[in-house]
């Protein structure tokens, strides 16, 4: 197994620069591992589980305390900077009496492409971003009550909150006092280039081996998601820069829990929405390496419960306690709790561990990943397994806290651990499951949508097409219908709304029927230039050059909605996309009120409507294929001199011609001169000679030359 980097890796006595583990007593890399034999509350006055049914549905108390806070002493003046009077929609809001709808942003997944379209687009939402600001959108993001995030999706949620919410250019890009951004030109895998056993790789390998090795030490089994939540952390949590990188300075996001979220500042006054990370759990002793079916069950990671939903469940976990093994909601004695269990980085890695699908133990790859890549994170799985015990390799490994829970129903209630791979592992790419939620009661859902389901690596709508399946099906007692969408990935694609803005249920029979969906995809530029955000999910180095373009050209997207049958931006769309939100208010309010003649324009423009849908050829010239902005080594030479070369290439060829043609004419005219001069010499010989000459004496006879007669 792995023979090719055993191999190399047996070539190492130890790594280079760790041979001495880092110190416990400060902040530290080794603070990944959970406290273990820790005291247990008090079970009859604080259950570790809460269970419930589709009848009694609810969501956690803490949860429902945050979101009251938050209405009450935020949402409401930030729905006024948004939205004023109402008077870019065409209303008058002081002559109505508004309850403010419930809104939920979804990341979905997707690499690192999703996550830098997820900045770029929530940018795009942001109050803090002038351009979005004076544009109308930017105001949604502050008034949004919740933001869910699944594999790549969930590395922004996890980034933003634990850099304390600053605005998404900075935080990516890393400007400011306390950020040092993404780094996203240090290769996930080997962040000081190929060569595996350079000193700093070398160096940061073992960082990471440390990490997995002190929570190994507490006897919790890790896999190949350990070493890969490390390496996220290094990315998108706070801790680290430039500077640090390959230092163990800092533990590089060790020890920040997702419990301990309510400690982040702009989480306790309320500025933030409710975060939620999405994963999907492989069926224990299946050892799938496909997809899941739709009967798999979802989990959620919320900052205060591990659950799901999902009816053959019903139950969550609280979040400071994960990590602790349960049978029946108790854990085996009173000092058995286990806590630090819910790393941050490790929610992240859990959320996207797609490892059962396209790691191949016996053929040392990883699907789709550049061979340095592959070489990088194997070389670390190798490793691992040396030094520490593991349970399965291709999934993320957590202690079940509900064996025993409805074992009628629930998949894996005999089993000790529960087997949690990425959230999209099911179709559903798109973290809707926990905002569709009934107990949640969401009006408005607003899809960030950065999948790449198509061959440019542009969405399809598959996501959304395997959500309202399941919701329609499994989820129809727990969670909200989908509103009407196209019924197949053909017709979202010959409708266009894959493209470009569109809102999904805009007349509902009634507001509660189902939610508003919003849907904003990452799409071709609408003016016809050449596409930089549909990179390929395992793409995981981006120039920096790359990473600002990418966040600006994404930040249009939302921005600037589509003209149709035209390559120019809509004026108004800041106005379409506050109708869309509003709009359940409107139908809500007491009494309701007509839609304006302004949203009543842009639902025109912007609705799906399934009797009258709209077609593809509304969207002209425009461009599919990925161009990098900024290719590197010999390609970026050629592509920054093309001209020059194309110019130099032509001379070349020019001169070349003009060799071989002058070549040519001296030979002709050297042959010519030589000829004549040849034929000269002749007749002068032959008439100049002298045709008897002395006879020749030698060796004792008489030669006689032949008589000339002057002929040549």
């Amino acid at each position: 197994m792995f023979r090719a980097f055993l191999l190399l890796s047996s070539l190492l006595v130890s790594f280079s620069v760790q041979e001495t583990p880092p110190d416990p007593s400060q902040d530290s890399i080794t603070d990944y591992a959970p406290q273990v034999n820790v005291e247990c509350p008090d079970i009859s006055k604080a259950p570790l589980i809460r269970t419930w049914d589709t009848k009694n549905q609810s969501i956690h108390p803490q949860e429902e305390e945050y979101l009251k806070k938050r209405a009450e002493q935020v949402l409401p003046q930030a729905w006024n900077d948004w939205l004023g009077n109402g008077s870019r929609m065409g209303y008058d809001l002081s002559d109505h009496n508004i309850s403010w709808p419930k809104i939920g942003l979804a990341l979905p997944g997707g690499g690192l492409r999703a996550a830098l379209f997820a900045a770029g687009s929530l940018s795009g939402l942001d109050a803090r971003n002038e351009t979005a600001k004076n544009a109308g959108t930017g105001g949604l993001l502050q008034v949004a009550s919740y933001i869910s995030g699944l594999s790549g999706g969930s590395w922004a949620t996890g980034s933003m909150y634990f850099n304390d919410f600053p605005t998404l250019h900075d935080l990516v890009l890393g400007i400011g006092d306390n950020l040092g951004g993404w780094a996203l030109d240090f290769d996930f895998a080997t962040p000081d280039g190929p060569n595996l056993f350079s000193t700093q790789n070398q160096a940061w390998f073992g960082s990471l081996l440390w990490s997995v090795r002190s929570k190994a030490d507490k006897g919790i089994d890790t896999s190949l998601t350990d070493p890969w939540s490390r390496i996220i952390s290094y990315h998108f949590l706070n801790q680290t820069t430039r500077s640090n990188f390959f230092t163990n300075d800092t533990a590089h996001g060790a020890g920040q829990l997702w419990s301990k979220t309510s400690q982040i500042p702009s989480v306790q006054q309320f500025k933030t929405p409710f975060p939620i990370i999405v994963a999907d759990a492989r069926p224990v002793g299946s050892n799938l390496t496909t997809t899941l079916d739709l009967q798999a069950t979802v989990y959620e990671i919320t900052p205060v419960e591990f659950a799901s939903f999902d009816p053959s469940l019903s139950a969550g976990m609280n979040m400071t306690y994960a990590g602790t093994h349960l049978s029946n909601g108790f854990p085996d004695n009173g000092t058995a709790c286990v806590t630090g269990f819910d790393q941050v980085g490790f929610m992240m890695g859990t959320s996207a561990s797609l490892f059962n699908q396209i790691l191949d133990f016996a053929g040392n790859a990883i699907q789709g990943w550049s061979q340095s890549d592959t070489d990088g994170l194997l070389y670390i799985l190798g490793e691992q397994l040396k030094e520490v015990r593991t349970r399965a390799d291709d999934v993320a490994n957590w202690p079940n806290p509900f064996k025993g829970i409805n074992p009628d129903t629930f998949q894996d209630a005999n089993a000790a651990w529960l087997e949690l791979i990425d959230g999209s592992s099911n179709l559903e790419n798109i973290p809707y499951n926990p905002l569709f939620i009934k107990s949640r009661g969401l009006d408005v859902i607003v899809t960030i949508e950065g999948s790449a389901d198509d061959i440019h690596n542009f969405p399809n709508g598959t996501g959304n097409i395997f959500t309202k399946e399941r919701l329609s099906t499994i989820l129809k007692d727990t969670h909200q219908p989908f509103p009407p969408i196209p019924s197949s990935i053909d017709e979202f694609v010959s409708t266009g709304v894959n493209g470009r803005a569109t809102f999904f249920g805009c007349d509902p029979p009634n507001p509660s029927a189902y939610p508003m969906v919003i849907y904003l995809p990452n799409a071709p530029p609408i003016n016809g230039d050449d596409p930089i955000t549909n990179t390929a999910t395992f793409q995981l180095v981006y120039t920096l050059k790359h990473v600002s373009l990418f966040l600006d050209s994404a930040q249009k997207l939302v921005i600037e909605g589509f003209t149709p049958n035209a390559n120019t931006p809509d004026p108004n769309f800041g106005a379409c996309l506050q109708c869309a939100v509003f709009d359940r208010a409107r139908m809500k309010a007491t009494p309701s009120f007509d839609r304006s003649d302004i949203c009543k324009k842009c639902f025109q423009q912007y609705c799906f409507d399934p009797e009258n849908p709209p077609s593809r050829s509304e969207l002209p010239n425009r461009k599919f294929d990925f161009v990098d902005p900024d290719p590197q080594g010999l390609a970026s030479f050629f592509s920054r001199n093309k001209f020059k070369f194309l110019g130099g290439v032509i001379g070349l060829v020019v001169l070349i011609i003009l060799l071989v043609v002058g070549l040519i004419c001296w030979r002709k005219r050297r042959n010519k001169i030589f000829y004549k001069k040849l034929g000269d010499n002749y007749r002068k010989d032959a008439f100049e000679m002298n045709s008897h000459p002395p006879p020749y004496q030698g060796g004792g006879q008489m030669y006689d030359l032949p008589n000339h007669q002057g002929q040549l």
